[in-house]
This record gives C-alpha cells, structure tokens and sequence, in this order.
C-alpha cells in the first residue's frame, strides 16, 4: 500500500497571530472586492465574520475535561477562535449557509433528550444525556477537523472515546457497524424543509472505527457544553474524517451487520464515499483535496496548506485500512 510506505508523521507549526495593521489593510481590501466580481464570495464571507464577531466563550455552561492521554488527541497546533468554530459550520437541519446554524439553532431545545442504543446489543436501552455525561471522565482533546470542501480548522472538544458507551452496551458478534441517527424536527429545524437530503440525518462507522480511542463523543468545546450551532447536547467527532461524517445531535445509535445508510453517500454516492476519510491522493468529483485553507488565517486571503493523509492521525489510524484500496474504499 502506498499510504503505508510513508509512515513520516509530521505536525504543521502554528502560524503567527496576524497584525491589527494588516489586518485592518485586508479587510479594508475585501470590502472593496465585494463590489467587484467576486463580491458575492466576499460579501458572505464579511457577513460571517459579522455575525462571528458576537460569539464569545463564557456564555455557556463550564463542562471542563482534564488533558487528554489518547495517542494523537492533542495537537501542538494552535486552536480556531471560539468564533470561526461557532460561527461558521455545516448544520443543514439549520440551513446551508455557513452562517445559518448560528442564526437559527437558538430555537433547538436540548433538555430533555435522550439517546436511544439498539441492534445487536446485549444491553439495548435509552440513555438520558445526563447519564451520558456521568459515564466516563470527560477529556479535553484538541483535533483538526477538515471538511470535504476545502477548509479546516484546529477545536479544542471536551468529551469521551465512543468505547466508553460501546462496552457498556455490550455489542453481539454480529455487530459489525454503527449507524447514528440524528433529531429531525421540523418545528426546531428550518432546514429540514429543503430537499437537499433526506432526513433525518444519518451516518455510520465500520465498529472497530467507532472503537478506536480517537473515535469522540462530544459533549463540549472550548471547555463548555456545545453550542447548539455545533451540534448540542451529544455528537460525534471523527477526527481523521471529512466533517460530515461525524453526525451532530443524536438520537439513535444502532448496531448492526451489514454497512448503513449514510445520507451524502446515498445522496450522491459518486462523491461522497461510506469512509470519507481525509485523502489528498483522491480528489472530489467537482475539486482538489490535495489542499484545505485554514479559517481565521486572514480569512480569503490565506495561503493554502497541503492536506495531510488522514487528516495527519495516518500514525494512528492507518492501520484501520491496511490493504484497502482508498480509491475504491474513499
């Protein structure tokens, strides 16, 4: 295998913090391309960081987590600003702009809420968020999270590995993925009226993928509980993985035997494959992924940066896959 030849693990050094002067400069300069031809690129980017300006940290409740031991969980990167990482995300149950999930999750009412776990289990039952909360020790992890259309950013979650919760359920010898089912309310959820995928939302996990440490189940950011805009109260973080497949809001965790339905790959399977992991040796349809642009590095005008073998977790995780072939597996 060829990702397997190159074993080079390497971790991208933080970028300085930018100047208020050149920042200012820039800024001044994207407003005046707003008028031009690419003005209706720039004029939602400006209103991003407009509606970003307003988030802070210390609006939520305290959910902190001691460091985190895991093999690759923390990174010496340095983190995305509280306000990129609320402020701009995909959330279609809210919308399909990046900024709609701020502007419309308010209205997601998370308590009460529960998690129903069934399939092959010996111990199928419903989980109130609360004793999700109490069922391990919470850690604090810091990923790189990248998303299938080009951009990333560094988080610092606050949660569990997802085999905490395996275990406890006690899966059967025919459990052989994971598929989680995501809340589908119209009534909370303005999203949900567009027809760009069917709902609700789901996605799946071969099981010794879901098993593996890195493998997250969010409760928090930032050292508080999540955002509603970022997937609240429980979701799932993938780290080495294309964002999408790490599914927000959950309300199902089903065991089963045969590979799930994920929704962007039964909506467009030529696009969007069941793994989804993070290749910059294998492009999508309509665009590169050999390189991603970091949010909040001077926003349009930041310099892109060559996208990393699984996300840079190939020392962790590539052993998952050791014999496939990720063009056809993608």
């Amino acid at each position: 295998m060829q990702f397997i030849k190159d074993r080079g693990f390497s971790t991208p050094v933080a970028e300085g913090i930018t100047a208020r002067a050149t920042f200012d400069q820039r800024r001044d300069f994207l407003r005046q391309l707003a008028g031009g031809s690419a003005g209706v690129g720039m004029a939602l980017w400006s209103g991003r960081q407009a509606l970003a300006q307003t988030a802070a940290p210390g609006k939520m409740r305290a959910l902190p987590g001691a460091r985190s031991t895991v093999a690759g969980a923390m990174t010496m990167e340095k983190s995305s600003s509280y306000a990129d990482v609320t402020g701009y995300n995909n959330f279609y149950e809210f919308g399909t702009d990046k900024s709609d999930p701020a502007r419309h999750a308010g209205r997601l009412k998370t308590q009460p809420w529960s998690v129903v776990v069934e399939g092959e289990v010996r111990k199928p039952g419903t989980w109130d968020i609360d004793a999700l909360l109490k069922l391990s020790a919470m850690e604090e992890r810091i990923y790189r999270m990248r998303c299938v259309e080009g951009w990333s950013m560094v988080i610092p979650w606050v949660g569990y590995s997802l085999a905490e919760l395996i275990r406890r359920v006690e899966p059967t010898g025919n459990a052989k993925y994971l598929q989680f089912v995501t809340l589908a309310d119209k009534a909370q959820m303005p999203g949900l009226r567009s027809s760009v995928l069917e709902w609700p939302y789901v996605e799946g996990l071969r099981m010794d993928e879901a098993m593996h440490p890195l493998t997250l189940l969010g409760f928090g950011l930032y050292g508080e509980i999540l955002p509603n805009q970022n997937g609240a109260p429980v979701r799932l973080v993938v780290p080495w993985k294309y964002g999408f497949k790490s599914a927000k809001s959950i309300v199902r965790i089903r065991f089963v035997e045969a590979q799930p339905a994920a929704s962007w790959n039964v909506a467009l399977p030529s696009e969007y494959g069941f793994y989804s992991n993070v290749n910059p040796k294998v492009d999508h349809p309509r665009w590169s992924q050999a390189t991603e642009r970091r949010i909040g590095d001077d926003g349009l005008l930041a310099r892109k940066r060559p996208t990393l073998m699984f996300n840079g977790y190939e020392n962790q995780v590539g052993q998952l896959y050791a014999g496939m072939d990720l063009a056809k597996y993608f």
